[in-house]
């Protein structure tokens, strides 16, 4: 049996389905327009992600291909012909990473820093590198990256350079070569007499190193040798 407030209820509710449909019929133009706006951004947003993709895609094939063309360039026995060929891919490594602000940008950075080390151009190598590490700044190829930007650093003389980009890279999640960079901070430092700086890295590798006792046992004995050198001193 129907209730006052049921009947009143329904009244409503029939009413406001009349005023949708009125709005509805009033605005179907518009309302029209705005799903097919909707449609097209749509088709529009996975357009341009299929397409970042393709070209993404396109670009580490085209990195690849020029990593093996150094790889074979490294067997030309003719020095001239081989110097002269591995400057052309530089020039094109440079226009590619120009032109790719990617992940493939960032490889194409990391091949110019392994020609530029193997060429023993030091400072060269270790632009590379950083560029390759803020380019890839969320992969895995970051810590690697300023690892090798500093050992550049380090064979070119900057050692304080070095010790910074190696704090770096130890500064990025489940890096595994950590310890080592760990420890050439230690390294560095004792090589700068800072022995107090040395001994806090070297404890460092003892204390986040457990994965890596041989780097472990390395600090441990400098911690030993330091610490004693240091009473010496005193």
């Amino acid at each position: 049996m129907a209730t006052a407030n049921g009947i009143e209820k329904a009244d409503k509710n029939k009413k406001i389905n009349e005023q949708l449909v009125d709005f509805i019929q009033q605005n179907r133009k518009f309302l029209l327009a705005v799903v097919l706006g909707i449609v097209v951004i749509f088709i529009g947003l996975i357009a341009g992600i299929t397409i970042r993709e393709v070209l993404q895609t396109k670009a580490i094939r085209t990195v690849e291909g020029l990593r093996e063309r150094y790889e074979e360039l490294r067997n030309e026995i003719n020095e001239a012909s081989k110097e002269e060929a591995v400057q052309a891919l530089v020039d094109e490594l440079k226009t590619f990473v120009s032109g790719n602000g990617s992940y493939a940008g960032a490889q194409g950075y990391a091949l110019l820093g392994n020609i530029y080390g193997d060429k023993k151009s030091w400072a060269e190598a270790e632009d590379a590198w950083t560029n390759a590490a803020r380019r890839a700044a969320k992969t895995y190829l970051a810590p690697v990256s300023l690892f090798n930007a500093a050992a550049a650093a380090e064979e070119g003389g900057s050692v304080e350079q070095a010790i910074r980009l190696y704090t770096e890279c130890i500064g990025y999640p489940d890096f595994s070569a950590a310890p080592r960079a760990q420890f050439a901070i230690g390294r560095l430092e004792e090589s700068l007499n800072n022995y107090e700086a040395a001994i806090t890295a070297y404890q460092g590798v003892v204390n986040n190193g457990q994965n890596d006792q041989d780097w472990v046992n390395l600090a441990q004995s400098r911690i030993i040798f330091l610490t004693i050198l240091t009473q010496e001193e005193e």
